[in-house]
């Protein structure tokens, strides 16, 4: 059976449960800049580049995988979200891009391997794909509205050596998460489709939106409505939201987009909002409990937690969704539907 088929057999039966934060697991164990580097020779100053870890010290990574999985988890994602040439110029690690990305993914794939052998029963991984610190859809430059620091050729090709890696290290699906430009999304999408043609194997895609403001809108100004209409041609393994809020203040989107999307939601939100000195207070049954209003109101088929989560978090959300239904999708009627900034159904 395919990790497609897989996965949507056993999201018809129950609430699926996804991994938790990597960089406030990281933060954890108080790394020097010895340890970012390990006995790479760069040039650069590495201390918080947390995804060099992957090749520097695997041990970590590992660690907090087999937490995750320990915890209850049925899918992690690979330490892969800043791994593209685009973020490592941060670090002057452009050149290490497909090896974090095909060593993330292996070490992922043995993760996920190594308890199934235990029980049994099947996890899953996917390929972590941030969404880089360059926009498509907006200037950096105030005073032009037209510039552009990136054109989209050149970020489907960023995109498309991760999805290539990352798809030869062993994942079961690419995750493009945290999108704040909804232009951004469609060009990750188009790199993975064509990744996944090149390597002959169906690898489905998963995306992921983060909303910046109050309102409900990403950077680019969309809706969780109109992002969805602009995105849903993709046929999505998975559609939903992450990051931006707690499970409080991110509800009434998610039900927004779970009223409209004919794919399973995978929702995974932060511990909270971070106190005065970025830190989460939220503690894990308080996250517990703010989901289970998500559970009663049937918004979600996959749920896990982003920034300030732990495997505790993600123990007490695997708790918390035991023996509870998951979403119905909708059959959606077939329709002309856009999306400017808001969406659009034309009618016949």
């Amino acid at each position: 059976m395919s990790a497609r088929e897989a996965f949507r057999q056993r999201a018809e039966k129950q609430i699926l449960v996804f991994d938790g934060g990597y960089g406030t697991a990281i933060q954890g164990y108080r790394l020097s800049e010895a340890d970012y580097r390990g006995d790479l020779e760069l040039t650069q100053d590495q201390k918080g580049n947390n995804d060099l870890l992957s090749i520097t010290r695997p041990d970590i990574v590992q660690a907090i995988h087999s937490a995750y999985l320990d915890a209850g988890a049925d899918m992690i994602e690979t330490n892969t979200f800043s791994a593209t040439q685009i973020s490592m110029a941060d670090y002057g690690c452009e050149h290490l891009v497909r090896e974090l990305n095909f060593e993330s993914a292996k070490l992922a794939r043995a993760c996920c391997d190594e308890f199934e052998a235990r029980d049994g029963k099947r996890r899953f991984v996917a390929g972590s794909i941030g969404p880089t610190n360059k926009t498509l859809s907006l200037s950096p430059d105030v005073n032009d509205p037209g510039f552009r620091e990136i054109d989209f050729d050149y970020l489907k090709a960023v995109y498309r050596e991760q999805c290539d890696a990352l798809i030869e290290g062993g994942v079961d699906f690419l995750l493009i998460e945290t999108i704040f430009d909804t232009l951004n999304a469609k060009c990750a999408a188009m790199a993975a489709q064509e990744a996944a043609d090149a390597s002959g194997r169906d690898v489905p895609l998963m995306i992921s939106m983060t909303i910046t403001d109050m309102a409900g809108r990403n950077l680019s100004g969309h809706t969780v409505e109109a992002f969805w209409a602009a995105i849903r041609h993709v046929k999505l393994l998975t559609i939903g939201l992450n990051c931006s809020f707690g499970a409080d203040l991110l509800r009434p989107h998610l039900a927004a987009l779970a009223k409209q999307a004919d794919a399973l939601i995978m929702a995974y939100p932060n511990a909270g909002l971070p106190n005065e000195l970025g830190q989460y207070d939220e503690l894990p049954a308080q996250t517990a409990t703010l989901i289970e209003a998500w559970l009663d109101d049937g918004l979600v088929n996959v749920v896990g937690g982003c920034c300030g989560t732990t495997p505790a978090h993600i123990a007490a959300i695997a708790k918390a969704v035991e023996d509870r239904a998951p979403r119905q999708i909708p059959q959606s009627p077939v329709l002309t539907r856009l999306a400017g900034l808001e969406p659009f159904t034309m009618a016949a």
